[in-house]
């Protein structure tokens, strides 16, 4: 995933089978990122065998499918676009630069009715634009607190359920020598995650309830205030400046053993379990401040397939993403990545595997979760905005208010209309 998957360099260009680049009504143009860390993780196996089972069931027909790093994708399928030589179908991150852009089918047009109704409904309303879907969710993540059972054990800590509970947990922990009492992974690789997750546990976020950009709210700067004068002042966030701590770095902490607590998702909680190591997880303890009838959703995270409008494609493109999301495909994908598939019917049939049971708890946050506002065409550059900025806010010497109105303000710049 876009905020979940491993961004590696491994591949440029794969093609699992040749045909023309036209439209011509046989031949589907397919560009998707590389979710895998190696050669045995890689993706082409998954899609050279849905390919290989879509071709058979539709004779005469052939897919191009070509692989990109997640950290060359989207420039690659904005550069195709802007040559004219647009793909059929694009696994992204993010989808409604292209919507405003009038370049994408709506769902309506490229789904059976049954494939579009079937989408778990946060996912729907953050592929929407207006009341049409135009991002088709792929897979997704959900958010939890991770704890290494053992160092809480040898400190004598509880899982914490409030902030106060956190940082007495913290508190302990660096007691006992602990290194990441909490990890505070606010670099840029996924601060906007991070960030989220701390703006939802104390009532605010991103967006207000209009849908606009409140970036600097009272409530995200009294979240801001309380994580840099009660953690980072402290030292309770480890050696380096969480400005400077990426969440990759953060979790290998944490797969090492140096990290008391950390958020992470699905295959995180994997790769610990594997090493044999225990981990709790719960939901992000919430502010002392928080009314008790006040529960906040976790943050979710998606990443959307794409229907590109070319002359003559439409029926091909159906074809094929009614065949993509039927549940053996979605779920062989998920399974693979350790992530969670995007429909009820797949999330329905994944229980009755043998896949992992822990990933239950992740589907459960992940039904009333909050995503990014990926549905409005500014969000690329305002995420880059607060990946850039926001570890400011919790430097020693830093006013997070002041932070976070410079950060608002260029929010409001890139959502204004040219």
């Amino acid at each position: 995933m876009t905020a979940s998957a491993a961004a590696f360099g491994l591949l440029g260009s794969l093609v699992t089978a040749c045909g023309s680049s036209g439209s011509d009504g046989t031949t589907l143009r397919l560009v998707v990122p590389e979710y895998g860390n190696g050669p045995a993780t890689g993706s082409k196996a998954y899609w050279d065998k849905l390919t290989a089972a879509f071709t058979a069931a539709h004779p005469g027909k052939k897919v191009e499918v070509t692989l990109y790093p997640w950290t060359e994708v989207d420039r690659e399928v904005s550069r195709m676009v802007e040559e004219g030589d647009v793909p059929d179908v694009a696994l992204l991150g993010a989808y409604s630069d292209f919507a405003a852009q009038g370049r994408l089918h709506p769902a309506s047009e490229v789904l059976s009715i049954r494939a579009e109704a079937n989408f778990l409904p946060p996912l729907v309303e953050a592929g929407s634009v207006g009341n049409t879907l135009y991002g088709l969710p792929f897979v997704a993540s959900s958010r939890l607190l991770f704890y290494n059972q053992e160092l809480f054990e040898k400190a004598g800590a509880k899982p914490p359920k409030t902030w106060s509970g956190l940082k007495g947990a913290a508190e302990a922990l660096k007691a006992e020598g602990v290194p990441y009492p909490y990890a505070l992974p606010l670099g840029p690789e996924e601060a906007h995650a991070e960030a989220l997750i701390w703006e939802l546990s104390n009532g605010g976020g991103y967006t207000d309830i209009r849908g606009e950009y409140s970036l600097d709210s009272e409530r995200n700067t009294q979240t801001f205030r309380w994580v840099k004068d009660n953690l980072v002042k402290p030292a309770l966030t480890g050696p380096v400046p969480p400005a400077e701590l990426n969440r990759q770095d953060a979790f290998d902490a944490f797969l090492r053993g140096d990290v008391g607590m950390v958020n992470g998702y699905p295959s995180l909680l994997h790769e610990a379990r594997e090493k044999g190591m225990k981990v709790g997880t719960l939901r992000m303890p919430v502010s002392d401040t928080l009314e008790d009838e006040e529960v906040p959703p976790a943050v979710g995270v998606a990443d959307w397939m794409m229907a590109f409008k070319r002359d003559g494609n439409r029926e091909l493109v159906s074809s094929f993403l009614n065949f993509v999301y039927e549940d053996k495909n979605l779920n062989e994908f998920a399974a693979r990545y350790h992530l969670l598939p995007s429909t009820v019917s797949a999330t329905q049939a994944s229980r009755g595997t043998a896949a992992d049971p822990s990933a239950e708890q992740f589907l459960i946050a992940l039904r009333n979760a909050r995503l990014y506002p990926v549905n409005d065409p500014s969000w690329l550059q305002v995420s880059n905005t607060i990946k850039r900025n926001i570890g400011k806010a919790v430097a020693p010497s830093a006013d997070p208010g002041a932070v976070l109105e410079q950060m608002a303000r260029q929010a409001e710049e890139a959502a204004r209309p040219e």
